[in-house]
């Protein structure tokens, strides 16, 4: 089942533990699937939202931030448990990027997957930011 275009989803996620959790309103249901060299470790699905349509409800002092290359990218995770829910991606540095794995119930089959080659990111960038 997807949702409809243009049709405002709120879903909550958070971490393994509990001690994040977050809401965030989705109007396109469509998530990437990268393979650069931390998201593959990591099974990140991203789904990225301007930031006013994601609210962090608790947590934040649970929260511990990984960066590494430029810097840009704010790597989030549960100090507790060390899940990445979220995070500040480098690609779009004033949204949210949310992993939809991490978001309550099994609805990654709400979305339209869409792969990114992450592993040769400067060549390929301005394809994801032109979604």
């Amino acid at each position: 089942m997807t949702a409809e275009v243009g049709e405002a989803v709120t879903y909550q996620g958070g971490c393994h533990c509990g001690a994040v959790r977050y809401e965030v309103v989705v109007d396109r249901h469509e998530a990437v699937n990268c393979n650069c060299s931390i998201c593959k470790k990591k099974g990140f699905l991203h789904l990225i939202v301007p930031k006013e349509k994601f609210t962090l409800l608790k947590g934040e002092d649970a929260l511990t931030t990984y960066t590494f290359n430029t810097g840009v990218a704010k790597h989030l995770f549960c100090r507790i448990c060390g899940i990445h829910s979220f995070y500040i991606p480098r690609s779009h540095p004033d949204g949210i990027d949310v992993n939809v794995h991490c978001l309550d119930e099994d609805i990654a089959s709400r979305f339209r997957i869409v792969p990114f080659d992450g592993a040769n990111w400067e060549e390929n960038i301005n394809n994801l930011r032109k979604n």
